[in-house]
């Protein structure tokens, strides 16, 4: 009997994988991963030139993205059917093979995997290895802490109702907003409605090869990649540093 392994990747720089989960992809005889049709998949990018030439590949193929609205019902009956079928798929192979699932990220912060696991986790072993957030990864590339003191960090999702997400990020010190890409409108005239625009970024793929850091005020961009995350960071209590006067 085989179990399933998901590899949390990291924020896309493959330096920023564990050295555990470098280990499970090297020696992976089944990996599976997720991908929009057409494309290659970030986590399978990520991995390059580290699989076995004998390592059989599975394409999760998504059945939708963002051809149909994210609250919509046909856009969660799609999803679920397929996250089903995975499943079962998954399931029959852990029979005879361990399966190595690659997830960007942390496998346990929004990733696709999580549906995969709740569904699995009472029929087959499974072993998850955490990783690195994307968020992580933007901040730090950004050069400045993104929480200080007692600051309170608020993660938004940019698919949320305008109204709800200006009443947090009004809230809120520090501020990270996924899910950007076609919904940065809303999030830029969220954030000026909530007085926050003028210390927000925006960080296109961080860590990854074309990394953009840009004031958010300052692109005319109305759209962005899928690998994108707006920062505000907080302005909590520090100790500051102590300046000795020079001595006459």
């Amino acid at each position: 009997m085989g179990r399933i392994i998901c590899a949390g990747l990291g924020p896309g720089d493959p330096d920023l994988m564990s050295r555990r989960a470098e280990r499970a992809v090297r020696t992976a005889g089944h990996v599976a991963y997720f991908r929009k049709k057409g494309r290659k998949g970030q986590a399978r990018q990520i991995v390059e030139g580290m699989l076995a030439e004998s390592a059989i590949e599975l394409a999760m193929e998504y059945p939708v993205t963002t051809e149909v609205p994210f609250n919509s019902p046909d856009y969660n009956a799609l999803l679920s059917a397929f996250y089903d079928d995975w499943a079962t798929r998954l399931e029959a192979l852990t029979q005879s093979t361990d399966i190595v699932v690659l997830c960007e990220g942390d496998p346990f912060f929004y990733g696709s995997f999580m549906h995969l696991y709740t569904r699995l986790r009472d029929r087959v072993e499974i072993e998850v290895i955490p990783g690195i957030t994307g968020m992580t990864g933007c901040w730090t590339a950004t050069g400045t802490p993104i929480t200080w003191g007692d600051d309170v960090l608020t993660v938004l999702m940019g698919t949320m109702d305008e109204e709800d997400m200006v009443a947090r990020m009004a809230a809120s010190d520090a501020i990270v907003v996924m899910k950007t890409g076609r919904n940065l409108p809303k999030v830029k005239r969220a954030l000026a409605r909530a007085g926050r625009l003028e210390a927000a970024w925006l960080v296109e793929r961080g860590t990854m090869a074309g990394e953009r850091i840009v004031r958010l005020a300052e692109t005319e961009a109305t759209d962005c990649p899928y690998f994108a995350i707006v920062l505000v960071h907080g302005q909590g209590r520090r100790p500051e540093a102590v300046r000795m006067e020079a001595a006459q």
